[in-house]
């Protein structure tokens, strides 16, 4: 066997002991996963995709214009749940409510960057 294939052979070796003793959870289910996970599991937290950035996530080398078109499309987003909000009743209408507090925090969030 030959050096190139040996080290290949010893990633692929690696990678798949990794995969075996990965354990994918939620932030949520982080405390349930660490009572019953092994010492040498390895967790990984995945957010969800649908999640909005936040200002940790927003990168300092973004650009000028990359922070204006997000600020731009949320304040966008802001606009369409107030005209639901406005027409709603019940559930929906704290829904909407709660989703307006979230955009108008993500809104600060990159007023400040600018």
């Amino acid at each position: 066997m030959r050096r190139s294939e040996l080290a290949e052979y010893i990633k692929e070796t690696i990678v798949d002991v990794l995969q075996e003793a990965t354990i994918e959870t939620s932030p949520e289910d982080l405390s349930k996963v660490k009572q019953t996970a092994d010492k040498d599991d390895v967790i990984k937290v995945t957010e969800d995709e649908d999640s909005e950035p936040t200002a940790k996530d927003i990168k300092k080398n973004d650009s000028i214009s990359t922070i204006s078109r997000k600020l731009q499309d949320t304040s966008k987003e802001m606009k369409a749940v107030v005209n639901k909000w406005k027409k709603a009743e019940g559930e929906d209408k704290e829904r909407l409510l709660a989703r307006l507090k979230e955009l108008t925090k993500i809104k600060k969030e990159l007023e400040g960057l600018l």
